[in-house]
């Protein structure tokens, strides 16, 4: 029975630990939407691959408790993401501004694009265009006598 409630006891502090949930107060629906949409905006920098939204990452934590004060300080949407800019480089938005330091990031798939077809048309037309190898009517004749010849058959 002792080692039960000890099991039962750690079993609720492991669960305890490893869910946290936040929950914030907004004066209006208007706050709350601004606020979902920026935290869905905005990369977490540890986790790289996730937005704030998504992310359990210390820093993401502190990054969404700072843009839910900045929401209720009634900052703007591009005031927001501006400071984590400032902060933390473009790299912190999903969507980066086109600008020269991201004209290859924007324009890059493109240009791979345009490449993959040019050299698939290209290897196309090359392929179309080639002729045929002569081929020698000795040799036709040496490959039909080798497939007439019974040296692959085997005896019954």
């Amino acid at each position: 029975m002792n080692r039960t409630m000890v099991w039962l006891l750690a079993l609720l502090l492991a669960s305890g630990a490893a869910a946290r949930v936040e929950v914030y107060e907004f004066d209006n629906p208007e706050q709350e939407t601004r606020y979902n949409k920026l935290i869905g905006e905005l990369r977490c920098l540890v986790c790289q691959n996730q937005n704030l939204a998504d992310s359990n990452a210390e820093l993401a934590v502190d990054l969404r408790r700072k843009t839910y004060s900045m929401v209720k300080a009634d900052k703007s949407e591009r005031e927001i993401a501006d400071f984590m800019v400032a902060r933390y480089g473009e790299f912190v938005l999903y969507r980066p501004p086109l600008n020269a330091n991201t004209l290859l990031l924007w324009a890059g798939p493109f240009v791979i694009l345009v490449l993959g077809v040019g050299l698939l048309i290209r290897t196309i037309r090359r392929r179309r265009d080639a002729q045929p190898a002569e081929i020698d009517q000795a040799k036709l004749e040496t490959a039909a006598a080798l497939l007439d010849t019974d040296q692959d058959r085997k005896p019954s």
